[in-house]
């Protein structure tokens, strides 16, 4: 098996499930052949850098996974059908990968999602406490600029 990531994007105007069908569909085509998902990322509904289709946002999804170069063509077979599927990109990330592969994959992915909550919640509970620092901080530099200044003038 090699591993791939496939990154698909779907019209915006579906609504919440036929995403979770076009995906549990595009899940389900890999495990049929025999492949493994890696990781599922929705990356939500984001604005085009250019119009696709008449279409200004799209919704997308990126999965990772082990599967045999023929699922590949079956999958991009059916989102070549399908009128949903506004674009999709499959890449190669490696040529060979076994279970033990797999399971490092899934753990690193897992550790990622982790270390990602992790920083956003410090992140919401430390800027509170940031924007206190933050006027402090600028009237020392003020001061610390205005003292500088006023030695510079004195020294010349």
């Amino acid at each position: 098996m090699r591993q791939y990531e496939t990154t698909f994007i779907l019209r915006p105007n579906l609504g919440e499930d036929q995403f979770t069908e076009i995906i549990e569909r595009t899940c389900s085509i890999i495990t049929d052949d025999g492949g493994v998902i890696i990781d599922t990322d929705r990356w939500g509904i984001k604005r085009l850098a250019y119009e696709i289709n008449k279409e200004v946002q799209g919704y997308y999804v990126c999965l990772n996974y082990a599967a045999p170069g023929t699922t590949i063509a079956e999958l991009e077979r059916i989102f070549r059908i399908d009128d949903r599927v506004l674009r999709f990109l499959t890449i190669k990330l490696a040529d060979s990968i076994d279970a033990e592969g797999i399971s490092r994959e899934k753990e690193d992915f897992a550790a990622r999602a982790e270390q990602e909550a992790q920083q956003t919640s410090e992140e919401e509970s430390g800027d509170t406490a940031e924007d206190e620092k933050k006027p402090a901080a600028a009237a020392a530099e003020t001061a610390e600029e205005k003292s500088s200044s006023a030695e510079q003038s004195t020294d010349e």
